[in-house]
């Protein structure tokens, strides 16, 4: 099986490939991230590309296009060699918060069309990724791993066939947030959720779950789970960002912080990011935090300085490495950690595989 320590392609990353600084970094800073991201790349764990281009399917991601943030050659400029594709309506999407079932699950089977069709008309950038292996594997032929996920929790009511569905057309996440069986508290029903995706090794997003119930499925699930975009709420009282104790508890069950890059989360600077960061694995520890930045959206969405799109992600390194955060730490922010969850729930999978 590939593993990290297989020998990579060189992604051909350096210093001097990188875009002008919009903010100060030293020059040896950069080099030290370039060569790491060479060797390490960015798992990055959300990204709703997919439900911008459902809107606008007239975008060449080929190309950089002022229209949108994430295209391929800003992601190799950044060293992203993993990305998860979010399916989730964001909000002001089509599909409202009292939007029915069926209308949840007909755009979500649309994104994931979008998405599939994504990785076809793309091949020698994106590749589908359904495994850690896939990833590794992905990252060694110099293609971006593309994840597809989160799904929607809504789109599950009483049954489990949808989830099983999803499994089989790719989805390898899964976000409880706002769905009936994990509003308040994690019901029955949700139990068998938490005990489903950890046979079919689906990933469980808790980004925007109350805490409690983050903490229950947390607490519930016998793989890994992870929030796919958060900062630290004791830094920035957002609502979407995650408290100590939530933290704690992904710690304590091994899961995944990934930490955006939305100005009213985390502050209007890629060093107020960093901050974040430095909190997070504080609390999570150094294999608790991960990065997912949720670009892949259009003009005006407002993004910390420096960090305007993917390709910022070196200077961002660079100023890790300028903290002194160990490299060894770096290289389990950028891709480390988001394979080892990956890796976890399929070990998870084929443990209750032989259970039964």
């Amino acid at each position: 099986m590939a593993d990290l320590q297989d020998e990579p392609h060189s992604v051909g990353i350096g210093a001097e490939d990188l875009p002008v600084p919009a903010v100060a970094v030293a020059a040896g800073a950069l080099d030290r991230a370039a060569a790491l991201l060479a060797v390490h790349p960015v798992a990055d764990g959300c990204n709703t590309l997919v439900w911008t281009l459902h809107q606008s399917p007239y975008h060449d991601i080929d190309t950089s296009d002022t229209g949108v943030d994430t295209d391929i050659p800003r992601l190799r400029a950044g060293g992203v060699g993993a990305q998860f594709w979010s399916l989730l309506v964001p909000p002001g999407g089509r599909a409202r918060e009292d939007a029915a079932g069926d209308q949840v699950l007909s755009d979500t089977l649309d994104q994931i069309d979008t998405a599939l069709t994504l990785m076809r008309r793309y091949p020698d950038g994106l590749c589908l990724a359904l495994s850690a292996a896939d990833m590794a594997d992905a990252r060694n032929r110099g293609r971006i791993a593309s994840f597809l996920g989160p799904v929607p929790g809504r789109t599950l009511t009483d049954s489990l066939g949808a989830l099983r569905a999803f499994h089989a057309l790719g989805v390898r996440t899964l976000a409880p947030a706002g769905a009936p069986w994990a509003l308040e508290e994690l019901t029955a029903f949700g139990h068998e959720v938490v005990r489903e995706a950890n046979r079919l090794a689906i990933l469980l997003d808790l980004t925007g779950c109350p805490p409690a119930v983050a903490r229950q499925v947390a607490g519930a699930s016998k793989a890994p789970v992870i929030i796919s975009n958060t900062a630290a709420a004791s830094l920035n009282p957002h609502p979407g960002n995650a408290t100590d104790e939530v933290l704690a508890a992904l710690r304590e069950a091994n899961g995944l912080a990934m930490v955006t890059f939305d100005t009213a989360r985390t502050g209007d600077s890629l060093h107020a990011v960093a901050d974040h960061l430095d909190h997070v694995r504080a609390i999570a520890g150094p294999h608790g935090v991960g990065l997912g930045a949720a670009f892949g959206t259009g003009p005006g969405h407002p993004r910390p300085t420096g960090l305007t799109d993917p390709s910022g992600y070196p200077r961002l390194i660079a100023e890790l490495l300028e903290r002194g955060w160990p490299e060894s730490e770096v290289a389990l922010l950028t891709w480390g950690n988001a394979q080892r969850v990956v890796r976890d729930a399929e070990f998870t999978a084929r443990a209750a595989g032989h259970r039964r």
